[in-house]
This record gives C-alpha cells, structure tokens and sequence, in this order.
C-alpha cells in the first residue's frame, strides 16, 4: 500500500506534474492508495473545492487512523528528531505509514527522510 502524504497529493493534483504521472502509474498497476488521516485533514483545510474533494475520494480509497500506538510512536519521532517547530504534523503521518506498513509517498522527502532509521519507507519511482 502507499499512502499518500498532502503535499504529494495537492501535487498529483496538477495534470501533467511528476506526481500526477507517478499517481496514475499506481492506480493502473491497481496498487492500492491511501491517506493518514491527518494528511486527509491537512488536504480539507484546503483552500479545495467541493468538486475536488468528491474526485479525490474516487482514488484514494482509504483512510488511516491514527490511533494511540501512533501518538507513542509520532512523540518519539517528534522528541527524537529535534523537536523542530511544525514538524508534529509530518511525525505524526510518518507514524501512521510505519504502523500501516505502507510506503509514504511526498513531494517534501526531506522532511520524511529522518524517519526512515525508524522504518518509514519512501514511496519512489
């Protein structure tokens, strides 16, 4: 499974982008694509259409909790990553992926890159 981080996903969003062609190279090798839900949260802050949110359901078909083994493991990533201001967020998706034993895809690798010691693994190519 992959799961999909917001940035990759408002990305994949732009006909034509790296994202958008890496997106449909899985959804026609019938891979299956999900979101954490906290990534599913950050996308619906948008700004997004209504429209938007109604075709994104048709691809990413499913959703991650995140549950309270992830706040333990999101806090340990958080707490051994530096603490850095606004990383929360990205500790807590990185958590959920481990969990879920998918592979991350993201337009912002590096900020994912420090979790893969604690076995995040990177969608790519």
């Amino acid at each position: 499974m992959i799961l999909l981080d917001t940035s990759f996903l408002i990305r994949s969003l732009v006909a034509g982008s790296a994202q958008d062609r890496q997106l449909r190279h899985w959804l026609i090798d019938k891979e299956s694509v999900g979101i954490s839900s906290i990534a599913w949260a950050e996308f619906l802050c948008g700004p997004v259409q209504p429209a938007m949110i109604e075709a994104v359901t048709r691809f990413v078909t499913v959703r991650a909790a995140f549950d309270e083994d992830d706040a333990l493991l999101a806090a340990q990533l958080f707490n051994g990553s530096g603490r850095r201001r606004g990383s929360l967020a990205d500790c807590m998706i990185a958590a959920t992926a481990i969990r879920a034993r998918a592979a991350l895809a993201t337009a912002n690798v590096a900020d994912f890159r420090r979790f893969c010691s604690a076995g995040l693994e990177l969608a790519t190519d």
